[in-house]
């Protein structure tokens, strides 16, 4: 018999998202699955780009401040149902060339065992405001 898992709740979003904003990978990879998928916001695919497993979604995390060094995901709002979570925010970013991004968006999550198992981000394309 499996034992049972602490079920994922808009708390457990809220503090995923506070590890995005601090720049945690380690507390973000707490919260994945071990056969976890990330596809992001923008790529070559039309899931954006595909990351499966801990090493892939981990480099990828990391990737998303190497492009924006004071990356934030703020005003979050989050959901859950059962199996299923969204969650809202808008995101700002400084580019090294320092042109800025301020854009909405939102990550639908599937969970499973009380873990993230797939993270699929989509954020409005705007373009980039000039460098302050």
């Amino acid at each position: 018999m499996t034992a049972p898992h602490t079920p994922v709740t808009p708390e457990t979003l809220a503090a995923f998202s506070d590890a995005w904003n601090r720049h945690d990978v380690d507390a973000l990879m707490s919260f994945m699955h071990a056969d976890c998928v990330f596809e992001t916001a923008g790529g070559p695919l039309a899931c954006g780009a595909r990351h499966e497993g801990t090493a892939a979604v981990r480099k990828a995390f990391e990737a998303a401040w190497g492009a924006f060094p004071d990356a934030q995901w703020r005003n979050g709002k989050h959901w859950v149902a059962g199996e299923r979570g969204v969650s809202e925010w808008t995101f700002t970013g400084t580019a090294p060339d320092g042109t800025r991004v301020e854009a909405n968006g939102v990550d639908l999550f599937v969970f499973k065992d009380g873990k993230i198992l797939v993270k699929n981000a989509f954020r409005k394309d705007r373009p980039r405001l000039p460098a302050a």
